[in-house]
């Protein structure tokens, strides 16, 4: 089976976060690669954006060492767009843990804001999302899922990913079927495409899927 997350490139104009999640990933990369001092205070890579303007048509995510909140209220999120816009070619994927602080609207159609939900108490994420961010398009990534989320409001979301927590990481929780199960189901009857990350393939067995939302699927065929 070929994994299509692969097809995922990052691209990160902000390197940085100020939320300090335990279970960080870019925190661990930065502590090994030291690409910013201090991964605390996000840092504007803007000599990356002339690389856009150089690639063929790909899927980014520009938010793997960053969160969207801590960045979308300055400068540097001007410049970022307006390269955005300017490199129609491509797919952005936006992430941010924090859509309450944010006060952003876009109108570019290859622009997929999203928000971060791992457990159900987060799940009010995804109302102050739409809510506070206005966009073309809006997804979901349940990574990592720490427990079942319960109901969901999933008007309007046009793509949902799960994923389960990758590392080593002292008290790390392993998704349950049911747990995912729960997502897929709701996201079936909005006829929302689902993509798991290959860290649930030993979960869900041959009711693993990666679906995508046409807009990538036409970057990934060509």
């Amino acid at each position: 089976m070929e994994d299509k997350i692969k097809f995922i490139k990052t691209f990160n104009p902000v390197m940085g976060c100020d939320i300090g999640c335990s279970y960080c990933y870019a925190r661990k990369i930065n502590q090994r690669f030291k690409h910013i001092p201090d991964f605390s205070i996000p840092t504007f890579m803007e000599y990356r954006l002339p690389q856009l303007y150089k690639d063929k048509p790909r899927l980014m995510l520009i938010t793997s060492m960053s969160d969207f909140s801590s960045w979308c209220k300055n400068s540097w999120c001007d410049k970022i767009f307006k390269a955005l816009k300017d490199n129609p070619q491509h797919q952005y994927i936006v992430l941010t843990k924090r859509p309450e602080q944010c006060q952003f609207s876009t109108d570019l159609d290859n622009v997929w804001m999203g928000v971060t939900v791992t457990s159900k108490n987060e799940v009010q994420r995804i109302y102050d999302m739409k809510k506070n961010i206005k966009a073309k398009h809006y997804h979901i990534t349940f990574e990592p899922l720490f427990e079942d989320v319960g109901e969901l409001n999933l008007t309007n979301i046009d793509w949902i990913v799960i994923g389960a927590e990758t590392g080593n990481r002292r008290g790390k929780i392993k998704p349950k079927k049911e747990w995912i199960q729960n997502i897929v189901n709701q996201a079936r009857d909005k006829n929302i495409p689902v993509c798991m990350k290959m860290s649930l393939f030993d979960i869900v067995g041959e009711e693993f899927k990666q679906d995508m939302p046409k807009e990538f699927l036409e970057i990934i065929d060509n």
